[in-house]
């Protein structure tokens, strides 16, 4: 039976999308050194179906990367909504700086070619800056945040906090002193540990509980086991991200 058009379509979306998922696990393993032809291999594809996608490495790594940026951006209208401006602005620092600790391999090679980026990569990292931006705007406008801070100040510090986190072999350790960055941040007085999500390890110690997912506010149980997330939605999406990829 001839596939049909749509069908196709379909195919091609979830191949690209599994050489994605791969390249990002590949480079994180094995360095920038590795073939496509590798790749191909980890993914359970044929080589032709992934130069049919990504005719040089090239271009894969600036897919990766872009992909990536354009789920920050994502990030970053989500908080937007959820959260107060100065929890927002906290909170979308965290979870850039926790996603961004296991592409470090793919971002330092990209930093260090002065052709980069090229108009894909650009495109997303102007949408991620303006992303950036409102969030800071809100946040200096209810005094959350030191008022002298730029976008730049945040996007340096972001590049600092990956590399910590990654570099950290205690994962819980790192968080932690990736939120002491953070707090550096506010303005002097302030300190608010719930603009930020719980970090692993230090439930017991905290009189609020957050949802490990969003950071929502939970309510206290008085026996029984904290609950974790706010809801059924944050506990599917939280074990989505935590499921192994190919």
């Amino acid at each position: 039976m001839t596939e049909t058009p749509v069908a196709g379509r379909a195919d091609a979306r979830r191949n690209r999308e599994l050489v994605l998922r791969t390249a990002v696990r590949v480079f994180a393993e094995d360095g920038l050194a590795v073939s496509l032809s590798r790749i191909a291999q980890r993914a359970g594809l044929g080589a032709g179906t992934v130069y049919r996608h990504f005719p040089s490495k090239e271009m894969l790594l600036e897919a990766v990367l872009a992909e990536h940026v354009e789920d920050l951006v994502a990030a970053a209208d989500r908080w937007a909504t959820r959260a107060a401006p100065g929890a927002a602005l906290f909170r979308f620092l965290a979870e850039v700086i926790e996603k961004s600790a296991g592409r470090q391999v793919v971002c330092d090679a990209l930093a260090a070619d002065r052709g980069w980026p090229h108009a894909v990569l650009a495109a997303a990292v102007g949408r991620f800056h303006e992303a950036l931006d409102r969030l800071l705007d809100n946040a200096k406008h209810t005094g959350a945040i030191r008022p002298d801070l730029s976008t730049d100040d945040l996007t340096a510090l972001i590049a600092g906090g990956a590399t910590l986190r990654a570099a950290h072999r205690d994962r819980t350790r790192g968080a932690e002193l990736v939120r002491l960055l953070l707090d550096g941040l506010r303005p002097p007085g302030v300190t608010e540990a719930a603009d930020f999500r719980d970090t692993p390890g230090r439930r017991g110690h905290e009189t609020t509980q957050h949802c490990g997912e969003c950071g929502a506010p939970l309510p206290v149980r008085a026996t029984g086991r904290p609950a974790r997330y706010c809801g059924p939605t944050c506990r599917q999406r939280a074990h989505r991200r935590r499921a192994p990829t190919v």
